[in-house]
């Protein structure tokens, strides 16, 4: 275990999962299960192994599940920022929450990040990576190809020294963000608004120079639509056999 991961993660299960109804319709989707687990606990495990200490969970649909839910968790220790009044967005979640996470560098997850892992923790290898001196950002990215539920044309792509590029307009990109990152607080501190998105934040690292990819180790599996449980239950059978 690496003394570089971050103690404390922001943990995203505010959205309304719209891509995934019927099924969200009145369960959220960070409580969908796969392979009798739920996404956001196969998300707080990995945290949890890794030595995350805190994981700041915003709520907002369906929140009383979610609460109810994560009620039964000892570790990682779970503060709940709770959006139910008005969802934030990411960028706003992470700002609302900025006296919680601090001075230090910060791990991000979305609740349908979801992987088969490597050899390694991806997390430990994400954090031996980042270098707060030349970095702003560091995302643990997924080959596009090969990856189950990919149904968009990527997001970044990266130089041989790491350095992410955003994807250009009209263009198809190699990797796409899996949702689990690590950030410094100090870039969302000097915000104005109280809702907003995160990804502007990511492509003006990319601009600067300042955001580094790390990629996985692994099978990445993006839970966004019902159809994706089943492909993403498929690929496990099929790595444990």
């Amino acid at each position: 275990m690496s003394a570089r991961i971050p103690k404390t993660a922001m943990v995203f299960a505010a959205g309304l999962g719209l891509r995934m109804r019927p099924i969200t319709e009145t369960l959220p989707k960070p409580l969908v299960k796969i392979r009798g687990r739920t996404l956001i606990d196969h998300c707080l495990d990995r945290l949890a192994e890794n030595g995350v200490e805190t994981a700041i969970v915003n709520v907002h649909w369906l929140a009383d599940q979610i609460e109810a839910h994560l009620a039964t968790r000892t570790s990682p220790r779970i503060v709940i920022s709770d959006e139910r009044e008005r969802l934030l967005d990411q960028g706003g979640g992470i700002k609302r929450v900025l006296p919680l996470i601090g001075e230090a560098p910060f791990l991000v997850c979305n609740t349908d990040a979801f992987w088969i892992e490597g050899p390694r923790s991806n997390i430990a290898r994400l954090a031996q990576a980042f270098d707060p001196e030349t970095m702003d950002i560091a995302l643990l990215v997924a080959a596009s190809a090969g990856a189950v539920g990919v149904d968009w044309p990527g997001d970044f792509t990266m130089t041989r020294e790491g350095r992410l590029v955003s994807r250009e307009d009209r263009h198809v990109a190699p990797f796409v963000y899996t949702g689990v990152g690590i950030m410094k607080p100090q870039l969302f501190s000097g915000a104005s608004d109280d809702v907003f998105r995160l990804a502007p934040y990511l492509h003006a690292a990319a601009a600067k120079g300042r955001l580094f990819g790390v990629r996985l180790d692994g099978l990445w599996l993006h839970i966004g639509r019902p159809q994706t449980i089943a492909e993403a239950e498929d690929a496990i059978e099929r790595s444990i056999l």
